[in-house]
Order: structure tokens, then sequence, then C-alpha cells
């Protein structure tokens, strides 16, 4: 089962914006409620779009840089990027259906 990968200011560019796989990556926080309700799913997501999708994590009280440049300013955050540019995004919790939509709509 693939788990999510921890996207961080050293690595987020050879992970999201050097790749032309689709990535989903969710912006969180320890002390977050609907965060923590979102993750299962997230992990979830990541075992069922292995191979075809990468599915990552930014933790934003350690990743300053990455979440003000895209102006995470509510969370949970999930941007969807394709080829380095942000094609989706989605603001809240949300159920399983609705991020599968989104991946599917941007594979």
């Amino acid at each position: 089962m693939a788990t999510t990968v921890e996207i961080n200011d050293a690595n987020f560019d050879e992970l999201v914006k050097n790749t032309d796989q689709l990535v989903m990556i969710d912006f969180w926080a320890e002390w977050c409620g609907p965060c923590k309700m979102l993750t299962p799913i997230v992990e979830e997501l990541a075992g069922d779009y292995e191979g075809k999708a990468l599915i990552g994590k930014v933790n934003v009280d350690e990743n300053m840089m990455v979440s003000s440049t895209y102006g995470i300013r509510n969370i949970p955050t999930l941007l969807f990027f394709k080829n380095g540019e942000v094609v989706d995004k989605q603001v809240g919790y949300v159920p399983k259906s609705v991020l599968a939509q989104k991946l599917e709509s941007n594979l």
C-alpha cells in the first residue's frame, strides 16, 4: 500500500515542479481537526492512485515558503498540480469521492 509523500520547502521543486505526473498536495497542520479527518482519505487515495499520481502532504507550520507561495490561508487545502502548475483546488474537508473525481478529471 502506497503512502503519502512528505513534501517540504526543500524537495518541492524536485517532486512537484519538475515532474509531468499529476500531484495532489494536502496542506495540513497537527492542530487542525478537519485535517485529521481528511488524513485517512488522503492515505487511501495514495494507494488507489499509486503509479498514476503522486499524493503528498505539506505541513504548513514547518514549510512556510511553499505555503505562502501558494497563498494557503485555510486548511485543509488540497492543490492539484500538473506540469508544475496548479490545475485544481479544494479547500476544506470533502468526501473521498470529490477528491477522486478531481484526480480523475486531471489525469
